[in-house]
């Protein structure tokens, strides 16, 4: 049965209001979590509502907490989200970048001290919207082993980048550094089923199918060497940068554990401050033509958007289940 997206919206709310998100937290975690789902993407969807709940309670995350700006230079600033969720501080983050590339040309805006901020491309959108490219970056709990290695270091440490067009959907290009996304681990292992053999290795460094074994084991990286290159990259930007927690410092969220200090990074370009804005998106339809000229391509993000567009029209489908976990949730007490 498929529900309405604000239905599905509020029923998170209220869960994770329940769990001591202050209202805000709770409206902007949840719709979030709703986008998510809406495009396909229920590993980082509603089935994150009970870790998120969970956290709340456990103290691994504070619901109450107010992010705010503690450092500002030129076209940079830092955002600390003071042990909190992460969509309230990211959006802080955003805004703060596009306020400063539009002056600026182009702004980097990091936070510190957060939790996992899910889909990395959500936090982009206000930037298309904007005129101005964006990207993205985030550690987590440690999930790759460093190139050589057998112990996780890395997090899944994801990125996206988003370009938008004149007239059309936005180009989104969105992508965890292992072979597949913990979030969809977990949910194999919510289910019971086995993962493929390739996807991950145990915390002794041995090819596993057990998705509990995956999740405080290590996942495989993308392209081997390429991908834990990217993984320590990220690493620097999001935690060096902002003096956040590595992914290694920072226990799974899928076990007790210690306060998550996680790390993000946002970047925006106005694309007028080089070739100017209509070279930029002239030049990107020459490319996207040519693209599609081709039979069978695809443009990254093109699914997840067609995706959203039939749930803001027609729900979302999501298993009794997850539905009975929310409504449980929802009226739970602390």
């Amino acid at each position: 049965m498929k529900h309405p997206v604000d239905e599905l919206t509020q029923l998170a709310a209220r869960a994770l209001k329940r769990a001591g998100a202050s209202k805000g937290a709770a409206q902007a975690t949840a719709q979030a979590l709703v986008a998510a789902e809406a495009e396909g993407l229920s590993g980082h969807g509603l089935s994150r509502v009970a870790l998120y709940a969970q956290h709340l309670r456990q103290g691994r995350v504070d619901g109450k907490a107010k992010p705010r700006t503690i450092r500002k230079q030129g076209a940079t600033c830092l955002v600390d989200a003071a042990g909190g969720l992460a969509f309230p501080a990211c959006a802080l983050a955003v805004k703060e970048a596009i306020k400063r590339a539009q002056r600026y040309g182009i702004a980097f805006a990091g936070v510190t001290n957060s939790h996992h901020f899910g889909a990395a491309a959500y936090h982009l959108a206000p930037m298309a919207q904007a005129g101005f490219i964006g990207l993205a970056f985030t550690n987590s709990p440690s999930a790759i082993n460093a190139w050589g290695g057998k112990k996780a270091l890395y997090g899944t440490n994801p990125i996206a980048a988003i370009f938008p067009r004149r007239g059309a959907d936005p180009v989104v290009v969105d992508l965890s550094l292992t072979e597949v996304v913990r979030g969809k681990i977990m949910l194999y292992a919510k289910e019971g089923k086995p993962i493929p053999l390739g996807w991950a290795v145990d915390r002794d460094g041995n090819p596993t199918t057990d998705p509990k074994a995956a999740l405080t084991g290590s996942l495989s990286a993308i392209g081997g060497a390429k991908g834990t290159a990217l993984a320590l990259m990220v690493e620097v930007l999001t935690v060096a940068l902002t003096g956040a927690a590595f992914s290694f410092e920072n226990d799974s969220y899928f076990e007790p554990g210690n306060k998550p200090r996680i790390g993000h990074a946002v970047i925006a370009l106005d694309p007028g401050a080089l070739a100017g804005a209509d070279a930029y998106f002239s030049r990107l339809e020459v490319l996207i033509s040519r693209m599609l000229s081709e039979a069978g391509v695809r443009l990254p993000g093109a699914r997840r958007q067609r995706a959203a567009a039939d749930a803001r029209a027609d729900g979302i489908e999501i298993t009794d289940a997850l539905l009975a976990e929310l409504r449980a949730l929802a009226r739970s007490k602390q």
